[in-house]
């Protein structure tokens, strides 16, 4: 679900989703604390599907101020790939309204993707930018030039490539089914912030390590995993796998079934 905010250019009951619109969920699940007719901050715009698009859109996800000023200072640039995680829980149709099935756990799990091709400065020069990019015209980021600093869009490649390899899949997009690989949180473990990732993902002296974690004692590992204690602070946690051949194979279980 995206965040609700005071204005924008598009509103939950224009998004599409399962055959109805995000407005209708929103108010269910909210017991209509958000109205369907509500502004959202639909970022990152990773679904074809969710907004009438024009010709040439392409998934985008837009950064500003400290969390930009990050990823700036950590060289995020073409053919870096996000994935996007965010907490989730199962929800059933009750007669006609959502809710939440009281049982299922808390969960965060990864939900999209973007291989970033393009970067965007957006700044004075926004209403060029609207006519040389008519498909990016409705993204939040485009409405914000004067809210926030280092305000930034980062533009889906065409395709994804992992390791170099052509997946077949688009630059940025979002994961359908119920892969167990996208699930961070650690299973059967009532707190989502405890996170179970491959083994590689555990900090060791020289090695990459994954951003805000630095703190050894959030890490433990057995023979095939590393449990994490996830930090509440950063909302990017960026790691270098250029030397990590395994992450590879994980990247690869991930995007299985995602065509």
């Amino acid at each position: 679900m995206p965040i609700p905010v005071p204005r924008s250019p598009v509103r939950f009951e224009q998004v599409r989703w399962n055959g109805g619109s995000l407005g209708e969920l929103a108010e269910d699940l909210t017991r209509k604390k958000i109205a369907g007719g509500s502004y959202c901050h639909l970022d990152p715009d990773l679904d074809p599907d969710a907004l009438p698009r024009l010709p040439g859109w392409r998934p985008a996800f837009g950064q500003a101020g400290a969390a930009q000023g990050h990823l700036g200072n950590q060289e995020i640039g073409s053919g870096d790939l996000f994935l996007f995680f965010g907490w989730f829980k199962r929800v059933e149709k009750s007669g006609n309204r959502w809710r939440h099935v009281r049982a299922a756990p808390d969960l965060h799990r990864i939900f999209g993707w973007l291989q970033v091709e393009e970067i965007l400065t957006v700044g004075p020069e926004i209403e060029s930018l609207r006519i040389l990019r008519p498909w990016l015209a409705a993204h939040p980021h485009m409405h914000t030039e004067s809210e926030f600093s280092r305000n930034t869009i980062y533009i889906a490649a065409t395709s994804l490539h992992i390791a170099g390899r052509k997946t077949g899949l688009p630059g940025g997009g979002v994961f359908r089914g119920a892969n167990k690989h996208l699930v961070l949180t650690e299973p059967r473990q009532r707190l989502r912030s405890r996170w179970h990732l491959p083994s590689w993902f555990l900090p060791v002296r020289g090695g990459p390590i994954l951003g805000y974690h630095e703190d050894a004692s959030r890490w433990r590992r057995d023979a095939r995993w590393c449990y994490l204690r996830s930090t509440p602070i950063g909302q990017e946690f960026v790691i270098d796998i250029s030397e990590i051949p395994a992450a590879s194979d994980w990247l690869e279980n991930l995007f299985a079934g995602a065509a």
